[in-house]
Order: C-alpha cells, then structure tokens, then sequence
C-alpha cells in the first residue's frame, strides 16, 4: 500500500515535489530536525538518495529537494504524471530510510487524460 501519491505539478517537475502535509507522518522521521535524507528503490532496483526539509514556520509544508530534479530527468516526468512512494521494512536497522518508489506517465487520448500507465523497468 503505498504511504504518499500524487499527480505532479509544473513545480513539482521543475523545482522540487511539495508534498501535502497530510502525508508527513507518512515520512521518514524528523527526529526534531527540518530535514531528513532517506532513499528510494525504483522499479528497476536504482537507490535514489533524496532530501525532505521543512519550513521553519508553524505550517511545516515539506518538500523533496535534493536528488528530486535527478530523479525527474532520468524519468522524463511532466506534469500530470504521477509519483507513489511506499514504506519498506528495514530488516537491518540502517540509519537510512528506504522507500520503495514508483512512477506513472499520464495516458492522453485525443487531448483527454485517460489515467496512469506505469513505467516498466527493463
């Protein structure tokens, strides 16, 4: 079941993936801190190393900045497409947390959004 899913934005392609608060629980744990850098499996076993910070205000907002636009480029997403990111079960204890995370390119027929069809690795 996957923890965080959203249909990206022209921001979140092009500057870094705000992620609705509501998921924050969902992430890893702050520990206290504005930041936390985990990592994230893709469909074909690449580990991504990206970084979720917090505004110092009381809306805490977090976003995916570091490793995020690396991420977008090898993927070729736009906006519209969508990003699912799920919780694996650290086995190890390691200090870094793993996600397991999943893309999906907009299905466009005749200018109409039909749904998602998921990127298969090779």
């Amino acid at each position: 079941m996957e923890n965080f899913a959203k249909i990206l934005s022209k921001t979140d392609v092009q500057k870094r993936l705000s992620v609705p608060t509501k998921y924050l629980s969902s992430l890893p744990s702050f520990n206290g801190d504005r930041a936390v850098e985990f990592q994230a499996m893709d469909e074909s076993g690449c580990v991504w190393a990206f970084k979720c910070s917090t505004r110092r205000t009381r809306h805490p907002k977090p976003v995916l900045t570091r490793g995020w636009l690396a991420f977008v480029a090898c993927k070729n997403l736009k906006a519209g497409d969508k990003v699912a990111f799920y919780k694996l079960k650290n086995k190890c204890r390691a200090a870094t947390h793993v996600c397991k995370v999943r893309v999906a390119k907009q299905v466009k027929i005749f200018g109409s959004v039909f749904g998602h069809s998921p990127i298969r690795a090779p």
